[in-house]
């Protein structure tokens, strides 16, 4: 197949996190989408997590109103986060699993295992004028489980790989990245669209990136903890850089 262009969504959580450590107004999150923005993103992705431990509603009300780029508004399926999200209408709604102990999100979402729960928050959100996206892991019984739910986007869990590769169990994270790159191929016959994220690094992100049938990456935590050292805006235009040659070896 033709690959497209890659998309590029950047996850400003982490700001918040840094904002959030000593209380106040800064390092401000709008202010960093804005300087993602700048540096060429295609998007802003945002994660309100049940307990607020770093994007704030507030965070939420100011993207939707100050940022012209696309807002991907990461939730977990509850009550509370529908409302949100129905009164935020963001462009897109990624649902994700969500557990008050974790550090991060640390797998993907069971989308089979879930489907009576996920069904009218999906049909809420796509009635609200959302595009509804699913965060799960590459495998086949997950992405049939997104079509039956209507749900028109799957972003792949890529954390694994990454954590491999950090590893330096090449073996193991080779065979981890045929894994997602099957899953974006049958994905993509499904007639869904493929996205993936999660732990992607300077050093990870090209073989993502050279998966045809991806049309977008979310990256946000190396990022903002490259931003430290080079600033937001160097380190976003770097990783476009690594995306790029990662892209050209698909065409």
């Amino acid at each position: 197949m033709k690959s497209q262009r890659l998309r590029l969504g950047v996850n400003i959580d982490h700001v918040a996190t840094i904002r959030n450590a000593r209380g106040g107004a800064m390092p401000d999150p709008v202010r960093a989408a804005q300087a993602a923005a700048r540096a060429g993103a295609d998007g802003i992705t945002a994660h309100l997590r049940e307990d607020r431990r770093h994007i704030s509603d507030a965070d939420i009300e100011r993207l939707s109103r100050e940022i012209d780029l696309p807002l991907n508004f990461e939730m977990a399926a509850t009550p509370e986060m529908l409302e949100i999200a129905l009164k935020a209408k963001p462009h897109a709604a990624c649902i994700v699993p969500e557990k008050r102990e974790e550090r991060t999100t640390e797998g993907g979402l069971d989308a089979r295992g879930q489907h009576n729960q996920l069904a009218p928050i999906v049909a809420e959100l796509a009635d609200n004028g959302s595009r509804v996206s699913l965060f799960i892991e590459a495998d086949r019984a997950q992405l049939d489980a997104a079509v039956s739910l209507g749900a028109p986007v799957v972003e792949l869990h890529t954390g694994r790989y990454c954590d491999l590769h950090a590893a330096g169990d090449l073996s193991a994270a080779a065979s981890e990245l045929t894994r997602i790159r099957d899953a974006a191929r049958y994905g993509a016959s499904l007639g869904l669209e493929v996205h993936a994220g999660h732990g992607l690094a300077f050093e990870t992100v090209a073989d993502i990136a050279a998966i045809p049938e991806l049309a977008e990456l979310n990256i946000g935590h190396f990022l903002i903890g490259e931003a430290i050292f080079v600033g937001l805006e160097a380190a976003i235009a770097e990783m476009r850089q690594h995306m790029t040659l990662g892209r050209a070896r698909a065409a």
